[in-house]
Protein backbone atom coordinates (compact mmCIF):
# COMPACT_ATOMS: atom_id res chain seq x y z
CA UNK A 1 0.00 0.00 0.00
CA UNK A 2 0.80 3.25 -0.83
CA UNK A 3 0.55 7.05 1.54
CA UNK A 4 1.23 10.03 -0.72
CA UNK A 5 2.14 13.06 1.59
CA UNK A 6 1.59 16.42 -0.84
CA UNK A 7 2.64 18.85 2.19
CA UNK A 8 3.00 18.71 5.91
CA UNK A 9 -0.61 19.71 6.17
CA UNK A 10 -1.61 15.77 5.21
CA UNK A 11 0.75 14.35 7.95
CA UNK A 12 -2.15 13.72 10.45
CA UNK A 13 -4.49 12.62 7.35
CA UNK A 14 -1.99 10.34 6.91
CA UNK A 15 -0.88 9.16 9.37
CA UNK A 16 -4.58 8.23 10.79
CA UNK A 17 -5.00 6.45 7.08
CA UNK A 18 -1.97 4.32 8.10
CA UNK A 19 -2.71 3.66 11.70
CA UNK A 20 -6.60 2.09 9.85
CA UNK A 21 -3.90 -0.58 8.22
CA UNK A 22 -2.06 -1.33 10.74
CA UNK A 23 -4.38 -4.36 12.31
CA UNK A 24 -2.60 -6.72 14.49
CA UNK A 25 0.64 -5.88 13.73
CA UNK A 26 2.66 -4.37 16.24
CA UNK A 27 6.33 -3.90 15.22
CA UNK A 28 7.01 -1.32 12.21
CA UNK A 29 10.40 -0.85 10.77
CA UNK A 30 10.87 2.24 8.73
CA UNK A 31 13.41 3.15 6.35
CA UNK A 32 14.65 5.92 4.60
CA UNK A 33 17.15 8.72 4.24
CA UNK A 34 17.84 10.90 6.86
CA UNK A 35 15.32 13.57 6.38
CA UNK A 36 12.93 11.51 4.41
CA UNK A 37 10.58 12.58 7.74
CA UNK A 38 10.34 9.00 9.85
CA UNK A 39 10.46 10.79 12.82
CA UNK A 40 7.77 13.21 11.74
CA UNK A 41 5.39 11.00 10.44
CA UNK A 42 5.80 8.87 13.44
CA UNK A 43 5.35 11.60 15.56
CA UNK A 44 2.28 12.11 13.87
CA UNK A 45 1.04 8.23 14.44
CA UNK A 46 1.49 8.80 17.70
CA UNK A 47 -0.19 12.32 18.13
CA UNK A 48 -3.46 10.19 16.52
CA UNK A 49 -3.12 7.85 18.90
CA UNK A 50 -3.78 10.05 21.41
CA UNK A 51 0.09 10.38 22.99
CA UNK A 52 -0.04 13.62 24.89
CA UNK A 53 3.69 13.38 25.73
CA UNK A 54 6.11 15.75 23.86
CA UNK A 55 7.34 12.83 20.68
CA UNK A 56 10.87 13.34 19.86
CA UNK A 57 13.39 11.35 18.25
CA UNK A 58 14.89 9.01 20.97
CA UNK A 59 18.67 9.36 18.85
CA UNK A 60 20.93 9.33 22.24
CA UNK A 61 18.11 6.93 24.68
CA UNK A 62 17.67 4.89 21.79
CA UNK A 63 14.23 4.32 23.03
CA UNK A 64 11.26 6.70 24.47
CA UNK A 65 8.04 5.29 25.92
CA UNK A 66 4.56 6.64 25.50
CA UNK A 67 1.19 5.90 26.24
CA UNK A 68 -1.78 6.27 23.63
CA UNK A 69 -5.49 7.77 25.36
CA UNK A 70 -6.28 4.11 25.89
CA UNK A 71 -2.95 3.66 27.94
CA UNK A 72 -1.57 1.33 25.10
CA UNK A 73 2.20 1.09 25.15
CA UNK A 74 4.04 3.00 22.16
CA UNK A 75 7.77 2.37 21.93
CA UNK A 76 10.13 4.50 19.62
CA UNK A 77 13.03 3.25 18.92
CA UNK A 78 16.08 5.17 17.44
CA UNK A 79 18.88 2.84 16.24
CA UNK A 80 21.00 5.32 14.03
CA UNK A 81 23.99 5.38 16.93
CA UNK A 82 24.01 1.75 17.41
CA UNK A 83 27.87 0.58 16.73
CA UNK A 84 27.09 -3.05 17.24
CA UNK A 85 24.11 -5.54 17.84
CA UNK A 86 25.60 -6.41 21.76
CA UNK A 87 24.05 -2.66 22.65
CA UNK A 88 20.60 -3.98 21.55
CA UNK A 89 20.89 -6.91 23.41
CA UNK A 90 22.19 -4.95 26.46
CA UNK A 91 19.03 -3.22 26.10
CA UNK A 92 16.76 -6.39 26.23
CA UNK A 93 14.86 -5.73 22.78
CA UNK A 94 13.17 -9.03 22.95
CA UNK A 95 11.56 -6.91 25.76
CA UNK A 96 9.88 -4.61 23.16
CA UNK A 97 10.05 -6.46 20.56
CA UNK A 98 7.57 -9.09 21.37
CA UNK A 99 5.88 -7.41 23.97
CA UNK A 100 2.66 -6.79 21.74
CA UNK A 101 3.04 -3.50 22.52
CA UNK A 102 3.70 -1.02 18.92
CA UNK A 103 6.83 -0.35 18.18
CA UNK A 104 7.78 1.87 15.67
CA UNK A 105 11.56 1.58 14.69
CA UNK A 106 14.17 4.33 12.82
CA UNK A 107 17.23 2.86 11.06
CA UNK A 108 16.23 -0.61 11.14
CA UNK A 109 18.85 -1.54 9.29
CA UNK A 110 21.16 -1.77 11.68
CA UNK A 111 19.21 -4.35 13.70
CA UNK A 112 17.59 -6.24 10.67
CA UNK A 113 18.29 -9.64 11.82
CA UNK A 114 16.49 -9.34 15.18
CA UNK A 115 13.38 -8.11 13.92
CA UNK A 116 10.56 -10.54 14.62
CA UNK A 117 9.17 -12.47 11.16
CA UNK A 118 5.83 -10.46 11.06
CA UNK A 119 7.15 -6.99 11.31
CA UNK A 120 6.08 -4.45 8.99
CA UNK A 121 8.34 -3.03 6.08
CA UNK A 122 7.77 1.01 6.22
CA UNK A 123 9.57 2.68 3.77
CA UNK A 124 9.27 7.15 3.41
CA UNK A 125 10.53 8.22 0.13
CA UNK A 126 11.40 11.87 -0.94
CA UNK A 127 10.11 12.49 -4.23
CA UNK A 128 11.60 14.93 -6.60
CA UNK A 129 8.61 16.91 -6.06
CA UNK A 130 9.16 17.25 -2.35
CA UNK A 131 6.05 14.90 -1.59
CA UNK A 132 6.88 12.03 0.48
CA UNK A 133 5.75 8.61 -0.37
CA UNK A 134 4.60 6.24 2.69
CA UNK A 135 5.14 2.17 1.58
CA UNK A 136 4.52 -0.50 3.26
Amino acid sequence: MEIRINSLAEIHEAAKAFISEMNDNTVFAFYGSMGAGKTTFTKAICECLGVEDVINSPTFAIVNEYRSDTGELIYHFDFYRIKKLEEVYDMGYEDYFYSGALCFIEWPELVEELLPENTIKVTIKENEDGTRSIIF
